[in-house]
């Protein structure tokens, strides 16, 4: 007879460990887990990448016509009084440089170029250029006789606007201040090396008396524009730039327009900067009223195809202002694209020519 089997202890059997088949089991199964987790993880980060490239190309046109309503809505301040605008041309410099010599001027403008429009928009930064001033005797431009008092300090920009629109008006930096007294006016004085008083214009003018003098303080002049998929503001008066959105395959603009010339606040109509408002003048910038803005943002990342190698992004091109805007890559589905449109109304040239 054989003697029965003799099993260990419990505890014994214990301490020997995994058998090999069970260990093997055990990577097996946690191989799998961390393919699949990988696996989620890859999808992941390319959704979260996805995301956040058409989030902050969102992000980024907001803040670019946050920055460009601000500028536009101030557009004209300082250009318009008496219910008229004032200076269909201009005379400015700047230091040594000349900038304009008696061209045509407006202060806000769109400019069709290959890339995409372009809007310049000019204004003053004084909240007293709304209101402009008498002069108490004719002018070359050297100096002005005030009949009212104007709050004037030196360095402050200052333009002198003929009685009649035609000629062109000039802007000066104030170089020195004489009060009034009860017998004579405020004197303000434009010699000496002020910022706008360095060139001599080949188009003079000799301001008659009643001309009017506005108080600018400084003068802004900011443009956008298209520079390839980047979006600039640049400062022409500084000579600054900067990117304010990246990856923008569309930049367009337009002027709301009335009916009527001048004495109405309404707005009838849209239009390009094409056939008469090609360049706005003192005939055709009494009818503006407000700026329409779009811009079209392209998604950064490129999304993968679909099990058949079609790219399921976008189905169609992208629009603004009912036009279609063509992308700047071939396989254009691959892409998102987000539209966004801004209206800005022109509050000084609508009351600047109110009656």
């Amino acid at each position: 007879m054989c003697a029965p089997e003799r099993r260990p202890p419990l505890s014994a059997r214990a301490q020997r460990g995994l058998s090999i088949i069970e260990l093997m089991v055990g990577i097996v199964v946690s191989l799998l887990v961390a393919l699949a987790a990988a696996g989620s993880a890859t999808v992941f980060t390319a959704s979260q990448r996805q995301g956040m490239g058409s989030g902050g190309a969102m992000v980024n046109a907001g803040t670019a016509l946050a920055a460009l309503k601000n500028d536009a809505s101030a557009a004209g301040l300082g250009f318009f009084g008496d219910s008229r605008y004032l200076c269909s041309r201009l005379n400015l410099s700047l230091g040594a440089s000349m900038v304009t010599d008696g061209s045509a001027f407006a202060p806000v403008r769109i400019t069709t170029e290959a890339g995409g429009d372009r809007v310049d928009v000019v204004y003053a930064t004084q909240v007293a250029s709304g209101t402009n001033v008498l002069l108490a005797a004719a002018t070359a431009g050297g100096s002005a006789a005030l009949k009212s008092l104007l709050p004037a300090q030196l360095g402050d920009a200052v333009l002198l606007a003929p009685p009649t629109p035609g000629d062109p008006c000039v802007v000066r930096s104030v170089t020195a201040i004489t009060p009034s007294t009860p017998t004579s006016p405020q004197l303000l004085n434009f010699d000496g090396p002020g910022q706008h008083n360095q060139v001599l214009f080949t188009t003079p003018v000799t301001y008659a008396e009643k001309s009017r003098a506005t108080l600018l303080g400084a003068l802004r002049w900011s443009r956008y524009r298209l520079d390839g998929t980047n979006l600039l503001l640049e400062r022409p008066l500084e000579g600054a730039s900067a990117v304010l959105a990246r990856n923008v395959i569309g930049f367009r603009a337009e002027y709301g327009i009335s009916a009527a010339a001048a004495g109405s606040t309404t707005l009838d109509s849209w239009q390009a900067a094409s056939g008469a408002f090609a360049a706005v003048d003192a005939t055709t910038l009494p009818r503006v009223r407000a700026l329409r803005i779009g811009l079209v943002t392209r998604s950064p990342q490129r999304e993968k195809p679909n099990a058949a190698g079609q790219c399921e992004a976008s189905s169609a091109k992208p629009q603004l202002f009912g036009a279609t805007v063509e992308p700047d890559v071939t396989d254009w589905q691959c892409y998102r694209y987000r539209p966004v449109e801004l209206v800005v109304p022109l509050r000084n040239l609508v009351w600047g020519v109110k009656a």
